[in-house]
């Protein structure tokens, strides 16, 4: 928030008035604020980017939503949500999510919170050949205890367990590539339009091209493959 605006929320708060844009004539107001931020507030007033009587004006009642690896009872909730959404949307069924995989899920630190979390949903149940629900080994780069301690002992042996067997069965750009070449032979290899593979794979038709071009998906000389 620049300086100037800083100005005017903090004219609001303390007067209750405004001016509307071009207009000459003050308004009274009554309304209450709700602000919300993931920066450090009281860094940005030592530093001088936000106002120290702004901060106090907005500081009534502060509620810190605690970040996800703080919230691991949240984690499975939050995955059965997405992989709902997800599945729906690109006409899949998702039915079980496997014991390992949550455990990968629940054990990952989360640095980017809630989105980070959506993300490797979505990119898993596009990947997932079946009903189950596949974490692949490249979808969690970093794997550490809820401490924020890396694993050891039987625990990291057993993490490290699952993430080999998962990883070796499919590198995830081959679990990519495969499942594109399923969705295009499945629409004869058209790509646009109601039935065409970018509907299928919730992509846009360029984007499916794009994709297509990285991993080396070419049209074959006949659409049976």
């Amino acid at each position: 928030m620049p300086p100037e605006l800083q100005v005017k929320l903090l004219r609001v708060l303390q007067e209750h008035e405004i001016e509307r844009i071009g207009g000459r004539d003050t308004i009274r107001v009554d309304v209450r604020v709700i602000t919300a931020t993931n920066r450090d507030l009281q860094s940005g007033v030592a530093d001088g980017s936000f106002r120290r009587d702004l901060y106090y004006r907005l500081n009534v009642f502060p509620i810190r939503l605690p970040p996800l690896r703080e919230r691991t009872d949240d984690i499975p909730l939050l995955v059965h949500f997405f992989a709902r959404r997800y599945a729906g949307k690109i006409g899949r069924k998702i039915s079980r999510i496997p014991r390992g995989a949550m455990d990968r899920l629940i054990a990952y630190r989360w640095p980017g919170n809630v989105r980070e979390l959506e993300n490797v949903i979505e990119r898993a149940v596009i990947l997932s050949p079946g009903p189950e629900l596949e974490i692949a080994g490249e979808l969690l780069p970093a794997l550490q205890s809820r401490a924020g301690i890396p694993a050891t002992g039987s625990q990291r042996q057993d993490i490290s367990s699952r993430v080999g067997a998962q990883a070796s069965d499919m590198s995830l750009t081959a679990m990519e590539r495969s499942h594109i070449l399923a969705a295009l032979k499945q629409s004869k290899w058209k790509l646009e339009g109601p039935e065409g593979a970018a509907i299928a794979l919730n992509l846009n038709p360029s984007t499916l091209r794009s994709r297509m071009k990285k991993l080396g998906i070419t049209r074959p000389a006949t659409h049976d493959i």
